[in-house]
């Protein structure tokens, strides 16, 4: 069943401008364009994204609704649930997505820089996924 209002900030369509760096349905809600870029991404259970590095700005998660993990290379998963800020530095490989029995919700805020860009890599595995708790 989709859930329309995981939180205050509503899903959003089909993330289907990005869908070839997701494993699984997301959904995508532009908040704002100007100044900084804020999205409120949803991920149906199992979803994530692929590993991928935002060059120069980073960007920072604030997990609103469900259960999900952040994961940076060569580190183990976190588990993140709503109230949960992730702080991600420019250059850093990392995935993020929703746990497989939840679906989750956060807002992606883009830090502004000059030049800065994302860069998309390898899918995260089934069998890398199947590892998390």
């Amino acid at each position: 069943m989709l859930e329309k209002n995981l939180s205050v900030f509503p899903i959003g369509e089909k993330n289907d401008a990005f869908a070839q760096y997701f494993i699984g349905q997301s959904y995508l809600n532009m908040l704002t364009t100007s100044g900084v870029g804020i999205g409120n991404v949803t991920f149906e259970p199992g979803c994530r994204n692929n590993w991928h590095i935002h060059h120069k700005g980073g960007q920072i998660l604030l997990c609103t609704a469900g259960r999900g993990y952040y994961q940076e290379w060569g580190k183990p998963a976190q588990e993140l649930r709503p109230g949960d800020v992730v702080n991600i530095p420019p250059e850093v490989k990392h995935w993020h997505g929703a746990a497989p029995d939840s679906w989750f919700q956060h807002l992606a805020v883009e830090v502004p820089a000059e030049g800065a860009s994302n860069e998309w890599l390898e899918p995260v595995t089934d069998e890398e996924y199947a590892k998390l708790k």
